[in-house]
Parts: C-alpha cells; sequence; structure tokens
C-alpha cells in the first residue's frame, strides 16, 4: 500500500475532480510528452485543446501540481524521481506504458477509473457468459443500474427507446434551427501561450488553427453543460439526426470534448438532463435521446474497446484495402463536388468536428462504398476529430460505420444512397449531382455508389435479413452491371 504523499499522475484524459477525489493530500503530476505530440499528423485543434487543458491544470492547481516537459513519458518520470500512482488509461498504448513503467518502479499502483458511470470490472461481470451484446440491454441495464428516467422501476413515458421521434428531417425554409447559441469559452493567456508553442514547434499537423471552441477547464466545462441542458436540450431531439449546411452544431452538445478530457462525469450530465425533463418539463423523447448517447452508447463503445482488445482492429470483412485520398486526409476538399461530403471535410478542417450523423452517414458512408481501409479510417478519425480517441473509434468505426467486423456491433451496414441525404440535409438542393440519378456524369456518387458496393457484395448481403429487401432491388436493376462498372472508373466526388 502507497502512503498518502504518493503523487498522482494524471494523463491529459484525466483533468476532472473525480479523479481527484480521495487524493486531496497527494501532489498531482502533469506530462507533456513531444513524443506524443508528434506521433500522428493531429489536426492543430485538438492538439491545442489537450495542451490547453494540461496547462489551465497546472495554473489551477497551483503549487500542489508540476508540469513535466519532456520527450516522453518515461523519461519525465525517470527526472521527476519518485514512483507515482496513476489511474487506468484510456488506451491500449497508454496501457502497455503503464506496465513498463510499472515493472520500472516508475508506477507504484494502478488505480481504477472513475471517469465511467459502470467500471470495468463490473462490465466483465455484466458480459460475462453473454454470446452476442445488444446496445439496448445494456442501456436498460445502465437505465436500471443508475436510477436514470425511472418511475417506480419502469421507464418514464412508459418506453425504454423514443429513437423513432427523433428523426425529423431539418426545417423548411431556414439555413439554422431556431435555438440559443451554444457556450463559448474564452480564450487566456495559457490559449495564447499554447498557440505560440504550435506555431513554432515542427508538428506534421493537419487543418487549419481557429478560436478554442470547447471547454478545457472543470468551470467551464459546467457552464457548457449548464447552458447545452437549460438553453438547448428542448430541441436536441426532434432534429438528433438532421443536417444544415450553415448550422454545424444544430442542438447537439458539444460537451464530447470535456467529457473525453474527464472534465464532466456521465452521471452529472445525464442526471441533470433528467431534472429538466422532470422540473421543467422538456420534452422526453429528446432528453432520452441524450441520455441514450452518453449513458448508453458512450460506456458502451469504451467497455467494447477493452473487451475485444487491440486485435479488434484488424477485422475486415469487406477486404477494403483502398487508400484514404489525399484531398480527404490532408482535408483539402476543394475539388470535391458532393456538397455533403465538401461540407463535412470543410467542418473537420475549420473547426475538428461534426456530428454523429455527417460522420456516420456521409463520411463512414462515402468511405464504406468506396472501401476505405477500415483500420486507416479508425486512425483518421482519431487523430482529425477533437473528441477522437483510441478507445472511441473502433467500435464506431469499425464495427458500426464500416461493419467490418461482420456483425459483432451492428446487424447491418450503414450503407445509404441520396435518397437518405436529401431527406436528411439540405445539401441536395444546391449540390452539383442528382441524388436521383445512379448513371451518367449527374449521378449522385452515394445513389450509384450504394448499388455498385451491393453488387460487389451480394452474396453475403443476401443472407443478412435486414438487407435482403435491398438484394431483392438490387436484383430488378436492369443497369446494375453498368452502375458497377461507372463507379469502379468514378474519379470525381
Amino acid at each position: 500500500m502507497n502512503s498518502d504523499d504518493t503523487p498522482l499522475l494524471l494523463f491529459g484524459d484525466q483533468l476532472g475532480p473525480h479523479f481527484r477525489a480521495g487524493h486531496e493530500q497527494r501532489g498531482i503530476v502533469l506530462v507533456e510528452s513531444a513524443a506524443a505530440l508528434r506521433r500522428r499528423p493531429y489536426h492543430r485543434q485538438k492538439l491545442h485543446l489537450v495542451l490547453s487543458g494540461l496547462r489551465h491544470a497546472a495554473a489551477e492547481l497551483g503549487d500542489r501540481a508540476v508540469l513535466l516537459r519532456a520527450d516522453t513519458y518515461r523519461r519525465a518520470l525517470h527526472e521527476f524521481g519518485r514512483p507515482v500512482l496513476v489511474h487506468e488509461p484510456g488506451s491500449h498504448a497508454a496501457e502497455r506504458l503503464v506496465e513498463r513503467m510499472r515493472a520500472d518502479g516508475l508506477v507504484a499502483e494502478v488505480l481504477p477509473t472513475p471517469a465511467f458511470a459502470l467500471s470495468r470490472k463490473e462490465f466483465g461481470e455484466w458480459a460475462r457468459d453473454r454470446d452476442r451484446f445488444l446496445m439496448e440491454d445494456f442501456y436498460r441495464d445502465q437505465r436500471r443500474r443508475f436510477g436514470i428516467l425511472l418511475d417506480g422501476g419502469d421507464p418514464a413515458g412508459g418506453r425504454w427507446n423514443f429513437d423513432a421521434d427523433n428523426r425529423e428531417s431539418p426545417p423548411k425554409g431556414t439555413a439554422r434551427l431556431d435555438v440559443a447559441e451554444p457556450w463559448w469559452p474564452d480564450e487566456d493567456d495559457i490559449d495564447a501561450e499554447v498557440r505560440r508553442d504550435l506555431d513554432r514547434w515542427s508538428l506534421p499537423t493537419v487543418g487549419k488553427d481557429g478560436p478554442r471552441r470547447f471547454a478545457v477547464t472543470r468551470d467551464e466545462a459546467v457552464r457548457a453543460a449548464r447552458h447545452f441542458v437549460d438553453e438547448r436540450l428542448g430541441l436536441f431531439g426532434p432534429f438528433e439526426d438532421a443536417v444544415l449546411t450553415r448550422d454545424w452544431t444544430m442542438a447537439h452538445s458539444l460537451l464530447s470534448v470535456p467529457l473525453n478530457h474527464g472534465l464532466l462525469h456521465p452521471l452529472e450530465v445525464v442526471r441533470a438532463a433528467e431534472r429538466a425533463y422532470r422540473d421543467k418539463g422538456l420534452p422526453l423523447s429528446g432528453v432520452e435521446g441524450f441520455v441514450r448517447q452518453v449513458l448508453g452508447w458512450r460506456e458502451y463503445v469504451w467497455h467494447l474497446y477493452w473487451h475485444f482488445g487491440p486485435d479488434y482492429l484488424r477485422h475486415n470483412v469487406f477486404d477494403a484495402t483502398a487508400e484514404l485520398p489525399v484531398w480527404w486526409t490532408g482535408l483539402r476538399p476543394g475539388h470535391v463536388r458532393a456538397a455533403c461530403v465538401r461540407t463535412a471535410l470543410e467542418s473537420v478542417r475549420d473547426r475538428s468536428w461534426v456530428h454523429h450523423i455527417q460522420r456516420l452517414m456521409v463520411l463512414g458512408n462515402h468511405a464504406l462504398q468506396r472501401e476505405y481501409d477500415p483500420r486507416a479510417l479508425n486512425d483518421w478519425f482519431a487523430t482529425a476529430f477533437v473528441d477522437g480517441t483510441p478507445w472511441v473509434m473502433p467500435v464506431n468505426v469499425i464495427g458500426m460505420s464500416q461493419h467490418a467486423d461482420g456483425g459483432l456491433i451492428a446487424t447491418k451496414p450503414y450503407l445509404s444512397g441520396g435518397a437518405y441525404l436529401n431527406r436528411m440535409t439540405d445539401h441536395c438542393r444546391d449540390c452539383w449531382f442528382d441524388p436521383k440519378r445512379r448513371r451518367g456524369e449527374r449521378a449522385c456518387p452515394f445513389t450509384a455508389g450504394y448499388w455498385a458496393w451491393l453488387s460487389r457484395h451480394e452474396e453475403p448481403m443476401s443472407r443478412n435479413h435486414r438487407m435482403a429487401r435491398a438484394v431483392q432491388s438490387l436484383r430488378r436493376l436492369d443497369d446494375a452491371p453498368e452502375v458497377a462498372a461507372q463507379e469502379a472508373e468514378r474519379q470525381q466526388f
């Protein structure tokens, strides 16, 4: 057992007060690792948030904290000269690093992470003896376990899931939702210092610099969460899956960064949403949808990351091997004609963020149809997005988006043609391509790409009960071979 004065090392995703609870007498160690910053081509704004979060934490903790700057974590701790405690880290690579440092005597003990509502041990007990995992089962058990949105043990409103109520198309005749602006942080001297450092360091970044849009301190995170619940949550549900070209935030929370940096605890967020439903009469459908994102899917993704292990990244059931194009990886979509793809990539370039439908049904859908290598796609999402982390992306990208695991996560590929995008976005209205065309120069890459992909994978998809009708429709297309040939040669997206 360690003495009360053994310092506690906190990683950059462990910055909230719940990581320090019970350790009030300990010193805090924070590390800026130069090797970690240059390991991959991260988005410039992602690096800004990481460094700003670490430096703000050090400033707020004052004499209690020491911020070490070194090439690697191991070198930093060697120079520090004392063993430290750590919480379970957020990736397989970090876990291996911690074990090596523990073997070297640099880490004295590894503590359970307080970052999630459900512990890894508790998930192991839940998962034991299950042949197949269903998110809906997990989500309902989470609600029961933590008493969220229950009335006498039954789900509030008589239903566990209001997803069907949250699929409205974007409102006609408007470029923006009639909802309050998100809460935006004010940059300070620490942000200015971070920007100067990033300007002078030679790092392989992508994307543009820009104003800091996400909370990096506990106070900012609480203010952002309170503003979302008070001013925006009421309109979140109906348009959760809708996209407007000129409204990049819609009614989304923008809380993924402070949640993933450990500044907010998921239970405090969902309980605040529940209070808004009970005390203020916010629509249950939207509140339930938000709770499902945070207490259901987000926790599920975290635990499956550890349950499946690092080999999960090797799944590639469709043998997709195409390289991600340079205009994609370099965030240079200037010559992309498809309005939905161009708008999504421009937002990633300018803000390092788009909401989940643009990730899944635009970027992921395009990547699936064009058979981009799923592991490379996973790495791109993890580095290009401000909320991309090693644990977030595998289940979301390898499993849900690309269906590369053959159905461990989702029962069907998230594949769609232009009709879906025309219904759920305002992009098609001004797009050079026609979502109703599958042949010719103006054929929509998604409409034609849908049928071409299905042609290539007709045999396995015919055995998927949720894709059977699509396969039957494919077999009724007289021009299916011509569409497939056209898409095999497509150069313009």
